[in-house]
């Protein structure tokens, strides 16, 4: 089975690049998607309505949506591989821009929205520097010398990427994405791990407590003027 994960910041275009890839390949490959999100999500309505393929949504709750992925992907890559699956696309929630979703096989891509701003990819940090491939979409809504910066600004982020711009909705210029799907490898699923290291973040705040302050929580705290590189452990 061949593994697809697709991030990406809110409204950037993820979905509309996972329904090209469908369209490409659902005539050739058996394929299965699943839907990670917060609280309320459609895309698994849709593309199973559109495509007639097989769909799985999970919401995290509580949990921040990429932990609540690394969570439940185990179980998610059995149920796809007892469905005969030949490509797996997991279409994470895209909102923690400190984690990454991106395993060590498999294809991680990146949605960048050329109208999010040139400085957006040095925002992102792990969810960009990890990716194999960054598809920058919308590139219609901008002028060309906006896109050459934001181009640049993704290179910066990281060097050895895979840049790809489209109009996702028409999908076009994604021949060369194509013909990486399908020269991916197939994955080991018992040998699958996240291919960077998840941020610390063990604190009082993600147990329920409400009080502002670092003085009052305890595990790893943090002050307005410590550097953010400056990890304080309050506590036993």
């Amino acid at each position: 089975m061949k593994l697809l994960v697709v991030a990406g910041p809110p409204s950037a275009g993820k979905t509309a690049l996972i329904k090209q890839i469908i369209r490409r390949f659902k005539d050739e490959m058996k394929i299965a998607f699943l839907k990670i999100d917060v609280v309320k999500a459609y895309e698994d309505i849709e593309i199973s309505e559109e495509f007639n393929i097989l769909t799985k949504k999970v919401y995290s709750g509580d949990l921040c949506p990429d932990h609540a992925g690394v969570m439940v992907l185990g179980e998610a890559i059995d149920w796809a591989n007892k469905n005969n699956t030949d490509l797996f696309i997991v279409e994470s929630a895209g909102l923690c821009l400190r984690c990454s979703p991106y395993l060590n096989q498999g294809l991680g891509i990146v949605v960048l929205s050329s109208i999010s701003g040139i400085h957006a990819p040095e925002k992102m940090g792990a969810m960009v520097s990890l990716a194999d491939i960054a598809v920058v979409t919308k590139i219609d809504l901008v002028s060309q010398a906006e896109r050459e910066v934001l181009i640049q600004k993704i290179k910066e982020t990281h060097r050895k990427i895979v840049i790809m711009e489209t109009n996702a909705l028409q999908g076009t210029s994604l021949q060369r994405l194509y013909s990486l799907i399908e020269n991916s490898e197939e994955i080991d699923k018992n040998n699958l791990f996240l291919k960077g290291n998840p941020p610390l973040g063990t604190c009082t705040i993600c147990v329920g407590k409400k009080e502002i302050g670092w003085k009052h929580h305890f595990g790893v705290i943090r002050k307005l003027d410590s550097q953010a590189s400056e990890y304080l452990y309050r506590g036993e």
